[in-house]
Parts: C-alpha cells; sequence; structure tokens
C-alpha cells in the first residue's frame, strides 16, 4: 500500500487530511483486493 497506492506521499497537516487520505487509500485497496480475487474479472494481458 505505501509506494503502489500512495499511502506514503501525504504532505498534509491536520488530523483529518491525514484521516481522509488513509480512508481512500484503505477502500482503494480493498476494491483492488475484490477485483483480484473475483473469478469473473479477466486477468489483464
Amino acid at each position: 500500500m505505501k509506494h503502489g497506492l500512495g499511502l506514503d506521499h501525504f504532505e498534509g497537516r491536520t488530523w483529518r487530511g491525514w484521516h481522509h487520505h488513509v480512508t481512500l487509500v484503505t477502500a482503494a485497496h480493498a476494491f483492488l483486493t475484490l477485483r483480484r480475487l473475483d473469478p469473473k474479472v479477466e486477468a489483464p494481458a
């Protein structure tokens, strides 16, 4: 998650900004994991 989804790219100063950033990174990670595990989705070429 750190390099692939940009978890280490946060440069803000507020707790709210950090929480927003981490929430979006976590949502992206969940989406990609579910997509990877879905047997109906074709593998990329």
